[in-house]
C-alpha cells in the first residue's frame, strides 16, 4: 500500500469502563516497567555534567568529546535491535533483568575508566541496556494496558525518562557543588567528582532489577507461549473479570502463529518494509532530528560557552529538566483526550518556532574568543526560547512517539517492529549528538537552523502520513490505515 493522502479516521473504538482497582493495578505494573525509562534517562543524561571534566582529564578535542558522549548511542541501537527478538524468545521480564545487570556493569566501569577508550567501551555497554529498556518498557506497558487508559500509561515511559534526566542533572549538580573544583575536583569521599556522577547510576539500576522480578509477564507473550492460564491471571488483574475470557480469545485470534517473528515479517510491497513500519521509523528519526538531546547532553557546556558560570550552567540545565517533567504531565493528561496526532502537530509547530528563535539568537550573537556571547536581552530570550522548546517537545513528541511505538504495530510484529524503530531512533540520536560539536564549532546558528528545518519536516510528515491510534484495541491494529489508504492488515501478518 502506498503512503499518501490524509484520511486517518479509524473505525469506531470500543469503549470499556475500567474498574478502579484493576486500573490501579495496571498503573502500578506500567510504572514498574517504566523504571527502565528512568534508567534510560538517567544514564543518557548523567554524562551532561562530566563533559568538560572528561575533556580536561583525557585531553580530548571537540570531535573526540562528541564520540565519547555519543558512544552509548551505538550500544543503544544494537540493544534496541536485538531486544525485540530476544524478548519474543525469553520474555519481557527476563530482558528487563538483563538490562538492569548491564546498567550496573556500565556504571561501575565508567566510574573506574582510566582513558577515553575504556570509558567509551563501558558507555557502549550501558547503551545496550538503554536500547533494550527503550524497546521493552513501551511494549510491556502497551500489552498490559486497557485501551481507554493506554495512552496515559504509555506516557509513563516518557515521564520516567524525564524524571531520570532530572535526577541525573540534580545529582551531577550536587556532586559538583560539594566537590572542590566542580566536576573536575575531588569528591569529599575520595576520587574525582565526575567518577561519582557515573557511579551514582548503580543505585537505580539495582532497584530496577529487583522490581523487575516482582511483576508478571506480558499476557500476550504468555499466549504466544501457550500459557493461557497464566495469561488469564494477568488479565484478571488489569481488567473487568467478566471480560477476561473475551479478551483472551481476541489475543489468541490476533496471534496467528507461535513461530518466532523474523525481520522478513516486516517486509512490505513498497520500499522494502510495511508502511506502518516506515511510519514508526520516521517518527523515531524526527523525534531525534529536532535536536532535543543536544539540550540534555550538552546544555551545561552550551550555557557556559555563551557566558554562564559552571555552577549557573548546571543550574540552568536542572531548570530545563524541571520544565521537561512538568510538560510531560501535561502530555499524560491530554494524550487520551486530545489524541496522538493533534499533539504531534502542535508540538512540531511549537518546536519550529522556538528553534527558529534560538537560531536567530545564536546566528546574530557577537563572537568572543571564538564563542558566541549572549548578553542582555539576547541571553534572556534564548533562555526562554530553550525552555519553551523543551515544553513543546515534552508535552508532545517526547511521550507521544513512545506511546505510538508501543501500540501502532499489531501483536504479531510488535516486538520486532518496535525494535527496528527504536534502533533507528538511537542511530538518529547518535548522528545528532556526534555532529553537534562540529556544527556548533562552525556556528550554533547553523546547528539550530538544521533542527528548525527538521521540526518543519516533522510537521508535514505527521500531517500527511501518521494515523490516529487513540482508543483502539491492540487487536484492531491490523486494520490501521496509514496515510489515508484503504488496505487492511498494513501492520503485517505472516
Amino acid at each position: 500500500m502506498a503512503l499518501g493522502g490524509s484520511g486517518d479516521a479509524p473505525s469506531a473504538p470500543r469503549q470499556q469502563t475500567q474498574p478502579s482497582g484493576s486500573a490501579a493495578t495496571a498503573m502500578l505494573l506500567a510504572g514498574a516497567a517504566a523504571l527502565g525509562g528512568f534508567l534510560f534517562g538517567y544514564d543518557s543524561s548523567v554524562i551532561n555534567g562530566t563533559v568538560d571534566a572528561l575533556k580536561a582529564q583525557f585531553s580530548l578535542n571537540s570531535v573526540a568529546v562528541g564520540f565519547v558522549v555519543s558512544s552509548a548511542l551505538l550500544g543503544c541501537a544494537v540493544g534496541a535491535w536485538f531486544a525485540g527478538p530476544i524478548s519474543d524468545r525469553m520474555g519481557r521480564i527476563r530482558v528487563m533483568q538483563i538490562a538492569a545487570m548491564l546498567f550496573v556493569i556500565s556504571s561501575l566501569g565508567s566510574a573506574l575508566a582510566f582513558n577515553a577508550w575504556d570509558l567509551t567501551f563501558w558507555r557502549v555497554v550501558g547503551g545496550l541496556a538503554i536500547g533494550a529498556a527503550s524497546v521493552i518498557a513501551p511494549a510491556y506497558i502497551a500489552e498490559i494496558s486497557p485501551a481507554d487508559i493506554r495512552g496515559r500509561l504509555g506516557s509513563l515511559q516518557q515521564m520516567a525518562i524525564v524524571l531520570g534526566i532530572f535526577a541525573a542533572l540534580v545529582v551531577d549538580y550536587v556532586i559538583a557543588h560539594v566537590s572542590h573544583g566542580g566536576a573536575k575536583g575531588e569528591f569529599p569521599w575520595g576520587g574525582t567528582a565526575w567518577r561519582w556522577m557515573f557511579a551514582s547510576a548503580i543505585v537505580p539500576a539495582v532497584m530496577y532489577g529487583v522490581i523487575a522480578t516482582t511483576i508478571p509477564e506480558s499476557p500476550r507473550y504468555l499466549v504466544k507461549k501457550r500459557q493461557l492460564g497464566r495469561a488469564r491471571q494477568v488479565l484478571a488483574k488489569v481488567m473487568n473479570r467478566g471480560d477476561v475470557d473475551v479478551k483472551l480469545r481476541e489475543i489468541v485470534r490476533s496471534i496467528a502463529s507461535d513461530r518466532p517473528v523474523h525481520l522478513h515479517d516486516l517486509r512490505g510491497p513498497r520500499l522494502g518494509l510495511l508502511p506502518i513500519v516506515w511510519v514508526g521509523i520516521l517518527l523515531s528519526v524526527f523525534q531525534q532530528f529536532v535536536g532535543i538531546n543536544v539540550i540534555f547532553y550538552y546544555s551545561s557546556s552550551l550555557w557556559q560557552a555563551v557566558g554562564f558560570s559552571e555552577n549557573d550552567a548546571m543550574l540552568t540545565s536542572v531548570i530545563n529538566s524541571i520544565v521537561n517533567v512538568v510538560s510531560t504531565l501535561v502530555a499524560i493528561a491530554l494524550v487520551d483526550k486530545v489524541g496522538r496526532k493533534p499533539l504531534l502537530l502542535t508540538g512540531a509547530a511549537g518546536m519550529a518556532i522556538t528553534l527558529g528563535i534560538l537560531t536567530l539568537c545564536f546566528a546574530t550573537a557577537p563572537v568572543v574568543n571564538d564563542e558566541p556571547h549572549l548578553s542582555g536581552a539576547a541571553g534572556t530570550i534564548a533562555l526562554i526560547a530553550a525552555n519553551l522548546y523543551v515544553v513543546a517537545f515534552a508535552a508532545t513528541w517526547g511521550p507521544v512517539v513512545w506511546v505510538m511505538l508501543g501500540e501502532m504495530f499489531n501483536n504479531f510484529i510488535r516486538a520486532s517492529a518496535l525494535a527496528v524503530a527504536a534502533a533507528a531512533q538511537w542511530i538518529a540520536n547518535w548522528i545528532i549528538t556526534t555532529t553537534f560539536p562540529g556544527l556548533s564549532g562552525v556556528s550554533l546558528g547553523l546547528a539550530y537552523g538544521l533542527y528548525t528545518a527538521f521540526a518543519l519536516l516533522a510537521f508535514l510528515f505527521v500531517l500527511r502520513f501518521v494515523p490516529e491510534t487513540k482508543g483502539r484495541e491492540l487487536e484492531d491494529m491490523d486494520r490501521l490505515e496509514v496515510g489515508g489508504g484503504h488496505d487492511h492488515g498494513v501492520t503485517g501478518r505472516a
